[in-house]
């Protein structure tokens, strides 16, 4: 049903709810995941592939500890860090690559903190096709 899930990362906590969620359904479904992050900091918004710093350092750690954490478990997984708006990068990627399924934690604000500070999960949503899957993190 699923063969290849996107699961988008924003390097924070948030992320755990949906790591293990999208472990238990590959791995029941034998997909393949793609990992996206998006750094949004200066560099990265200035000088896209090029940015450098403390900020891409972390990020692509983090990306090869969750992409390590997926393989240990036989899910065959691939990691990519993008930059600049994660609602811009994220649907880029959506449209330039083949997935079946996006997965994305969300923070649960509601009402007027989602007005005031909108949320990246509900803009990507509805930009897509493809199906979405949204876990409100613990």
């Amino acid at each position: 049903m699923y063969k290849n899930i996107l699961v988008t990362l924003e390097t924070t906590p948030t992320d755990r709810a949906i790591i293990d969620h999208v472990k238990k359904l590959a791995g029941q479904l034998g997909s393949s995941v793609v990992l996206l992050h998006v750094a949004t900091g200066v560099p990265a918004q200035w000088n896209k592939s090029n940015a450098a710093g403390e900020e891409i350092r972390q990020d692509s750690a983090y990306l090869k500890q969750v992409k390590a954490e997926f393989e240990s478990a036989a899910i065959p997984t691939t990691a990519t860090l993008a930059y600049g708006d994660p609602v811009t990068e994220i649907v880029k990627w959506i449209t330039r690559n083949k997935c079946d399924l996006v997965a994305m934690s969300t923070h649960g604000h509601r009402l007027v903190a989602d007005l005031i500070l909108g949320t990246t999960a509900s803009r990507v949503q509805h930009s897509i096709s493809v199906p979405v899957l949204l876990l409100r993190a613990k």
